[in-house]
């Protein structure tokens, strides 16, 4: 057994997401998340820039006393896993393979679509990851930038009529394409969930790179028996670049409940 924490981070507010499944499937864990709110988004930046601002959060969390890190954004994950300049000796996962394994359980017919920021899109990770398990299966991709801003700034209803006719402008293709599994490649994407499935109509499924996350954490830290074995509920710590403030605004609507616990400002930059 391991009572230290499981460490999370995000370029945001988008990786709540992860912690969200978290506290549902390993309610007893202590979790420090870290948002780099002052650098968001990640996915507009280069390959380079993102590597190096991954690097920083690995330090950060290193840091603090924890057994395992999720790399919970869907950018990081798509570009820096298996990179050699991450050096750490803490295990890690991104959301990215988690995501894979369960769309590929999925498919029924061998056509998956991935929807993400454009750095992940441009990297091909989904495409590459998924087709090392399936080579036969279709993978088709689209880049959906206009997704972040519409769940910061709280589009997420499923009857607000623009972020449904800019859904329908960006997933027409997959549509078209008659894909019946769809992942949410970026962790702020499930908020848009109940109008991208009103879209894409029954009978496609859409995973959820976060909620994959936790199920593949849970399963990594039993087999290993680093679970921890308090009975007491977990404590979760946040630390954020930027408004400690604007953060605290955005939590509500990515748990699902008023914030519990500490949040403080940090500076990556002093690592």
């Amino acid at each position: 057994m391991n009572n230290d924490a499981i460490g999370v981070f995000d370029s945001g507010i988008g990786g709540l997401t992860t912690v969200k499944a978290l506290h549902e499937i390993l309610p007893n864990e202590n979790i420090i998340y870290l948002g780099d709110t002052a650098r968001i988004p990640y996915g507009t930046r280069s390959r380079e820039t993102i590597t190096t601002y991954a690097c920083e959060d690995f330090a950060f969390l290193e840091k603090h006393k924890v057994k395992m890190i999720i790399i919970a954004c869907g950018t990081v994950s798509a570009i820096v896993m298996n990179n050699p300049e991450i050096k750490t000796s803490i295990p890690y996962t991104g959301v990215l393979l988690p995501a894979v394994q369960a769309a590929c359980g999925a498919t029924r017919n061998s056509r998956i679509g991935v929807i993400g920021t454009p750095a992940t899109i441009r990297s091909g990770g989904y495409g590459k990851a998924i087709r090392a398990i399936k080579p036969d299966i279709n993978v088709i991709g689209k880049a959906c930038p206009m997704f972040v801003p519409l769940v910061e700034n709280g589009y997420t209803d499923r009857n607000n009529k623009v972020a449904q006719i800019i859904t329908a402008e960006y997933l027409e293709v997959m549509k078209r394409e008659k894909v019946d599994t769809l992942i949410l490649g970026c962790t702020h994407y499930p908020h848009l969930k109940d109008i991208i499935a009103d879209y894409m109509g029954e009978g496609v499924t859409l995973i959820s790179p976060g909620e994959e996350a936790a199920k593949y954490t849970n399963a990594l830290l039993s087999e290993k028996e680093q679970l921890s074995d308090r009975t007491e509920s977990g404590t979760t710590e946040y630390y954020v670049t930027d408004s400690v403030e604007l953060f605290a605004e955005n939590c509500q609507s990515f748990l699902g409940n008023d914030i519990k616990g500490k949040i403080e400002k940090c500076s990556l930059e002093k690592i």
